[in-house]
């Protein structure tokens, strides 16, 4: 009976399939994280999807937006203040160089005429009576800078028709501001002279210029190089032009005589005092 049944033990084992040794990825690999049906594809897109950002890299591309966003706006900022000179005509562009060329030749004039008075002090005989000389002449063209005193010369007169009442006071504040840029030595506006401190308000429908209220039509009397005071005022984009947007109506005249008669009174300074010894 040993010879013609197996044992028992044997008889089983050749029953079960061999073991079949798994292989190193999958040992490596736990269990619960792989998923069954994935390809090797698939599973690259999952480790690279969604993506692991650290902190230092967040912040590194926010600063790299901000600059690069910086740089946009800078360009564009650049090219919105460019366009104007872009669609300008010829002959545009050859009058803002000739008012830039005159700027120039004014201040080189100013140069030239402070260079002499300080050589006519270092060459004079009588020092003391030229120097009496020259502070008087000071002191007329401060007064004219002041308002003080009264002045005349060559200029223009500007007339603003405002029948709409939309002519602001930042308007006729840009118009002084352009006229003083391009020479302007004198300045009054609707009997009301305009100095170094003086301030423009609306007013209801109107403006008051340091505190004194004005009404249409807006009225300046400048005294001044005509030819350089008409086209700062026409320039493309200028005064003319942003006024007539708001349906106001400028003329410019010259005049070889513009009388500025309007005063001012001198103030006391309550804190400034003369540095000089």
């Amino acid at each position: 009976m040993s010879n013609q049944e197996e044992p028992s033990e044997n008889r089983l084992r050749k029953e079960l399939p061999e073991e079949v040794p798994s292989t190193d990825a999958e040992a490596a690999e736990p269990a619960g994280e792989r998923e069954p049906g994935l390809t090797g594809r698939q599973r690259l897109a999952q480790g690279l999807w969604p993506p692991r950002v650290t902190r230092a890299q967040l912040i590194v591309a926010l600063l790299l937006f901000g600059l690069g966003f910086g740089l946009a706006v800078q360009v564009a900022s650049n090219s919105d203040g460019d366009s104007a000179l872009r669609g300008a005509r010829q002959e545009d562009l050859v009058r803002i160089l000739d008012e830039l060329d005159d700027r120039t030749q004014r201040l080189e004039d100013e140069k030239a005429g402070l260079e002499k008075q300080r050589d006519e002090l270092e060459n004079s005989s009588d020092q003391a009576e030229e120097a009496r000389k020259q502070t008087l002449e000071k002191e007329r063209q401060l007064g004219i800078l002041a308002g003080t005193v009264a002045a005349q010369g060559p200029g223009i007169t500007m007339t603003i028709d405002d029948t709409k009442g939309t002519v602001e006071a930042d308007m006729l504040l840009d118009a002084i501001q352009e006229l003083r840029a391009a020479g302007a030595e004198a300045i009054q506006v609707n009997g009301v002279r305009v100095v170094a401190g003086t301030y423009l308000t609306d007013s209801g429908n109107s403006v008051s210029v340091d505190g004194n209220k004005i009404n249409a039509p807006y009225r300046f009397k400048v005294i001044g190089k005509p030819q350089d005071l008409e086209p700062a005022l026409n320039i493309p984009g200028g005064v003319v032009q942003t006024l007539e947007k708001e349906q106001a109506t400028v003329t410019v005249e010259r005049s070889t005589k513009i009388v500025v008669d309007a005063l001012r009174a001198a103030k006391q300074p309550d804190y400034a005092r003369s540095s000089s010894r």
